[in-house]
Parts: structure tokens; sequence; C-alpha cells
């Protein structure tokens, strides 16, 4: 039984160790040293180049090595009868969660402006913001948005999250469907986003969800660049009505050198490094569903074609 390893941001040689510990009789290729393509029933790739899994004819599993499989289904020649799994990881979810509580916090206890004061030589202090007024908002309540949600409320912020289909979580209100998304980006004053991307959800957050935010909301996005249109979020940062942002991730990466995001006061910029996979805690899950697949049985974390997630 052979895998293809196919990434160029992971360690493939990590990979090799933890899967030979897993699963000991699977022998793992790494692309471009395919050898015969014949041999390849299992797939472990993050942004594989399209036309790859199509000349894999004896593939049984297409395995992504993150959450987000749209790197997957960018490909038009994407084989339709073969299974995507995601990759749905405890430690990928605790990063990004503690992602979001540094980035959030920073916003909240106005440490940037405490910054500038520093510069400056001021001692001054500024207003308490109090936590239980102030209303967090989270797009997107599946395997990540969920528990970060219920991390937030236990802090005490006023937390609500938005979805496609209504959730139930614990001291967090529940916002559902299109027609509701105004009245959520309404209540929010940090914005954020946790959303797959698909068709429907790129560009969500344009000109017209943030004039809809309350003035000085705040945006964080650890999701996909692609969920906002970047001249819009300059836009509304430029004219005061939002405060500023914090973005792991852009339409375009890495980030143009030119690209006004580097330079702005007003923006974090950090290089897509949210969640990062570890080989260590990801491998369970990888070679479950390779046992899983060889038993003729469904993979764990199985996305809905139709629906890209």
């Amino acid at each position: 039984m052979t895998l293809l390893f196919v990434s160029k941001t992971d360690d493939p040689n990590r990979w090799r160790e933890m899967l030979a510990c897993a699963v000991p009789d699977l022998e793992v290729r790494v692309w471009p040293e395919i050898g015969r393509a014949e041999d390849i029933r299992y797939a472990l790739v993050w942004k594989p180049k399209p036309g790859i899994l199509a000349g894999l004819p004896s593939l049984e599993l297409i395995q992504s090595l993150g959450m987000g499989v749209d790197h997957i289904f960018l490909d038009p020649d994407l084989p339709a009868d073969v299974p995507v799994a995601r990759l749905i990881d405890d430690d990928l979810v605790r990063q990004m969660g503690e992602y979001v509580l540094v980035t959030a916090l920073r916003h909240h206890r106005r440490i940037d402006e405490y910054d500038r004061l520093q510069r400056d030589g001021e001692w001054r202090a500024l207003a308490m913001p109090d936590t239980a007024t102030t209303r967090i908002g989270i797009l997107g309540l599946g395997e990540i948005g969920a528990p970060i949600a219920g991390l937030l409320a236990g802090l005490g912020f006023a937390v609500a999250g938005w979805s496609r289909s209504e959730k139930t979580i614990d001291g967090v209100e529940s916002f559902h469907g299109a027609s509701s998304l105004p009245n959520f980006l309404a209540r929010t004053d940090i914005l954020v986003c946790l959303l797959p991307l698909t068709p429907a959800t790129e560009n969500i957050l344009d000109k017209a969800a943030f004039a809809r935010l309350p003035k000085g909301a705040y945006l964080i996005n650890l999701a996909r660049g692609l969920h906002v249109v970047e001249e819009d979020l300059l836009a509304a940062i430029e004219s005061g009505h939002m405060s500023g942002a914090a973005l792991d991730v852009f339409r375009t990466e890495p980030l143009p050198t030119d690209h006004p995001f580097w330079l702005h006061p007003r923006i974090h910029v950090t290089p897509h490094i949210a969640g990062i996979t570890n080989p260590a805690t990801a491998v369970a899950q990888v070679a479950e569903n390779i046992r899983r697949v060889r038993a003729g049985r469904e993979p764990l974390n199985l996305v809905d074609q139709a629906r890209g997630y």
C-alpha cells in the first residue's frame, strides 16, 4: 500500500517517520518522485498542483494536511469519485484558539494604544474596557469556531456566532442563514472569521459587510484571504469606521512586499501561522482514515464535495 505526500511547506521526512510508526506496512513516496502511479492508493496533500491527483488511477483517499480543503477543490480535474477528508486535529484547534485570544485581548485591552503612549513617553491610563459589554462575533461555528466561541464566552465576553445552520453552544447567541447576517454584524464589536472558503463565502467581508459593523469594530481573520475584499477593509479603516484588523491570511501569499497592509499602523500581519499541522498529533487521524478506507469504511471528517467542506 502506497501513499503519496504532496506539500511544499510540510516536512516529508517527519511525516514519513510518523507514518512508519502508525502504519508500518505503508510505503510513502514524496512528489514528484511518485514511481508507478498505479501503486498509489492514498494522497496526503497541501495545495497539490492541478492534475496530480487525476493522474493516480488507483487513488482511494485524498487526505488534506489541514482543516481547509479549498486548496484541493481548486483542481478542475479532481477525481469526483475519490473521498476527500479534512484534518480536524485538537492541536490545530488549540493553536487557533490561542491566536484569537492573543489578538482579541490585545485589541480589547488597548495594548496598541499603550504601545504608542510608551513610544511618546506618556504615562496615562486609558478608560478600562468592559468585557461583559464587548460583543465578539464568530463567523463560522464548525469544529474550530464552536470551541473558540465557548472559550471567549467563558472569559465573560458577549459572544455570538453565525453559521449556515442553527447551532447551540452554551453562552453563545446563535445566528444562522443569510437573512440573519446583517443583524449579526450589527451587534459585533470584534469580528472573528473562521469560515470555510466556498463560492458562497468568497468576498463575504466587503464594503457592505463592514458598513454594517458598529463604528470602531475590529476584524480578526484566520480563515482564508479570499473572504476579505482587501481594498474595502482598507477604506473602512482609513475612514475611521473600523479601528483596525489582525490578519493571518491574504488573497496573495506570501503577502507582496509593496502591499499597504505591511506598514499600516492599525493592521497586524502574521504569515499564515495561526494554526500549523503537527505530525505528532495529526498522524493518528491520517492513519485511522487509511485503515478505514482499507476496510471499506467512510473516512473521518469526510467532505461534502457539493458544499466544499
